[in-house]
């Protein structure tokens, strides 16, 4: 469905309505939290509501506002943020039961930004334990918006949910091994990985420290690039955030694609991909032609060995991101995250440098595919819309963990920038995307990429009914 609705406008579209006056920060503030107040119950994806708190940045927003003081495209936005970001003097718990009573003395470097930038922050998403792969036990999952009986991606679900129920206008994700394509994709929402390094980890509860990212989920491209602009950036206090200048992401966009390289490689993206995910991913790639893309044939380098190399290396990191915790209250933990740190536990230097290696290689033929192609086109699932039944199988069956990783953890692998974009629906309700992946530090070219198709699809447009 799509529809006029507030609550559904456009993130940069309802800052410009407050821009104007039409709209004041505290009237969507509070539409927003009357909204979560009505169904969130049911949905699950917030794990803190600061309704005080934001009631108090609305006001603050409205009043600079009109004394002339706007501050960008974000100013007297509501948003909220994924449970693993600082917030001061909030519940930040990654997660984690064992976590609930966790306040931070400060904000993380995300949330700073975001404040800066005059966001109105809502309150914190719900995520799968210590953003790994499952919810902790004693935690209700959120719930997917348009089918409850499918699967919300992970480890972002609470951002996916809450972004395509209309209870914010934007949230922040972290992705390291699919966790911000994976839920953009099942909730119908836009996502934006950036490069590693491109936004600050500091503040932000750590899975695996060289495969996290942090990034903007929204309605659409410019949505995310508005987003990703106020959060990106050099930070002192993180020393591996990259010095880049941060660009204006919404300058200069098109409608059109006129003079871009798009590469695809046929073979790979149809191996093992089903019906609905092959039918779409082509459609897609038709629209991106028809806007004036070059659709190129390339021979992507074998992803097996990082897809396989992932699981041991990321639990080798959390293993490293849990040292001070994980020993002494090893019984708190639910059995999918403790499994994992034992994997990582049990792993020889030997191993780990064979996977270093063979993680560079990998890097440097990727590297090597951008030397005359713009952008890769690739599925975000090799499955349409699965459904939690489908999911509880993923232990059981490596073919469903396989079309999971597969297009996914080979691009944290190598810390590449990717784009999201809903492209598509399901027999059985649910949302298909697909993503583009780019060269370090060119979200600019997927932001204009993913506003060009968005222009000329309604997909992002689209919401469930509730």
């Amino acid at each position: 469905m799509a529809d006029n609705d507030p609550q559904f406008l456009g993130l940069v579209e309802l800052g410009e309505q407050i821009r104007a006056r039409r709209l004041s920060p505290v009237e969507v503030t509070n539409a927003a939290l009357d909204r979560i107040s009505r169904l969130d119950g049911a949905l699950k994806s917030f794990s803190t509501v600061t309704a005080e708190a934001a009631l108090a940045a609305a006001r603050i927003a409205g009043q600079e506002i009109a004394e002339g003081r706007w501050r960008g495209p974000l100013h007297g936005v509501p948003v909220a943020v994924k449970d693993l970001c600082w917030m001061k003097d909030t519940p930040t718990a990654h997660g984690m039961p064992l976590l609930r009573e966790n306040r931070p003395s400060e904000d993380g470097t995300v949330v700073a930004r975001l404040r800066a930038a005059g966001a109105v922050i809502l309150g914190k998403l719900q995520q799968t334990e210590g953003a790994l792969g499952l919810h902790h036990p004693d935690i209700d999952p959120p719930v997917n918006p348009w089918n409850p009986d499918l699967w919300t991606g992970v480890s972002s679900s609470g951002s996916g949910v809450a972004t395509a129920a209309g209870l914010c206008y934007g949230a922040i994700g972290t992705d390291t091994g699919g966790s911000i394509r994976l839920p953009s994709s099942c909730n119908g929402v836009t996502g934006l990985k950036p490069t590693w390094g491109r936004v600050s980890r500091y503040g932000a509860f750590e899975l695996a420290a060289t495969l996290d990212h942090i990034g903007p989920m929204a309605r659409s491209a410019v949505d995310c690039g508005a987003m990703l602009g106020a959060i990106a950036g050099a930070d002192p206090k993180d020393p591996t955030a990259a010095p880049e200048p941060v660009p204006d992401y919404l300058a200069g966009l098109r409608d059109d694609l006129r003079g871009m390289t798009i590469g695809v490689d046929h073979r790979l993206v149809s191996q093992g991909v089903d019906e609905e995910t092959g039918a779409t991913f082509d459609e897609a790639l038709r629209t991106l032609a028809r806007l004036g893309a070059e659709i190129r044939e390339i021979g992507f380098p074998d992803p097996t060995p990082v897809v396989d190399d992932w699981t041991p290396l990321c639990g080798i990191e959390t293993a490293v991101a849990h040292e001070n915790l994980y020993p002494t209250h090893k019984a708190a933990y639910g059995p999918g995250l403790a499994g994992f740190i034992e994997l990582g536990l049990k792993l020889s230097a030997v191993d780990y440098q064979k996977i270093v290696l063979r993680r560079e290689a990998f890097r440097g033929q990727l590297r090597a595919l951008f030397g005359d192609t713009d952008l890769i086109a690739m599925p975000t699932l090799a499955f349409a819309a699965p459904t939690l039944a489908k999911m509880a199988s993923i232990v059981s069956d490596p073919s469903v963990l396989q079309g999971v990783l597969r297009f996914n953890c080979p691009f944290d692998m190598t810390g590449s920038p990717t784009i999201t974009l809903p492209a598509g629906a399901a027999a059985n309700g649910g949302c298909i995307g697909f993503q583009l992946v780019g060269r370090h530090f060119d979200e600019a070219r997927l932001v204009a990429a993913g506003h060009a198709f968005q222009s000329h699809t309604d997909w992002h447009r689209r919401h469930p009914t509730l």
